[in-house]
């Protein structure tokens, strides 16, 4: 007859309903809109082992167990591909690990896939983040060595030298293009209330004028500094203002009157 375990796994592979065309995972993303409201740790697994999940091959153990109607505590004891719930942050992040099981206790992981708001994606290896910030950092280069090529100038008498007056007048120009669209977004921002704003705003006004009345504070009699102004005005009135006069002494006669000579 044969073993049962080892029946179930080649049923397993003859038995894909879906046959994904092979393309980098970490491009897609996939979910289902009937699962998502009732996302829980125990029905998580059941919700990644869909058979239109690009991420889950049927090929696993996961499916043996499933198909013998085990508990997943058996995976333990089977070698191959698995998939296990690594992580649980409730109710909006998951996490499931692909492995390759060597013994019970030898464990190589493959990949890590996370669950957010239902939808699952793969999370990327070190060598692709790697590989990918490098492409976008070569292709930056590319694209400014090409741009400054095409500054550049040469003669034979003069040799190179580069010229900037294209850019210079593009960059004046989207320099005014912004500067309009400022002045556009501050013109509608200063423009006036509608009249439906101003009649519940005074509404407001006015209710909070009746829950929180003026109080008439008294104010203090105009009459309590007239003493003093009278005391200073008297004060300024006794100061005598004295007037030198210069007289002339009355002792000196004035000279004499020169008479003519007689010849």
């Amino acid at each position: 007859m044969g073993c049962p375990i080892a029946h179930a796994h080649a049923y397993a592979q003859h038995q894909s309903v879906f046959v994904f065309p092979r393309y980098n995972l970490l491009w897609i993303s996939w979910h289902d809109s009937a699962w998502i409201p009732i996302l829980n740790p125990t029905n998580v697994m059941d919700y990644f082992q869909s058979t239109t999940n690009p991420f889950y091959d049927r090929t696993c153990n996961n499916e043996i167990v499933k198909m013998q109607r085990l508990n997943m505590e058996h995976l333990s004891n089977l070698t191959g591909l698995e998939y296990m719930l690594l992580h649980v942050q409730e109710p909006i992040l998951y996490v499931i690990r692909k492995q390759h099981r060597h013994s019970v206790s030898a464990v190589t992981p493959l990949a890590d896939f996370y669950i957010i708001a239902g939808v699952v994606y793969q999370a990327p290896d070190l060598g692709s983040v790697i590989n990918s910030r490098i492409s976008t950092t070569v292709n930056h280069l590319q694209g400014a060595f090409d741009e400054a090529r095409t500054y550049s100038r040469y003669h034979p008498s003069k040799g190179y030298w580069w010229e900037f007056k294209e850019t210079e007048s593009k960059d004046l120009e989207d320099e005014n293009k912004k500067s309009q669209k400022k002045s556009s977004k501050d013109k509608a921002k200063e423009e006036s209330s509608s009249a439906f704003q101003r009649h519940r705003v005074n509404i407001l006004l006015a209710d909070l004028a009746k829950k929180f009345p003026i109080k008439n504070t008294p104010f203090p009699a105009s009459n309590t500094h007239l003493p003093e102004q009278r005391t200073s005005v008297e004060d300024n009135s006794k100061v005598e203002v004295k007037v030198e006069v210069k007289t002339e002494p009355q002792g000196h006669k004035p000279p004499p009157e020169k008479k003519p000579r007689l010849g």
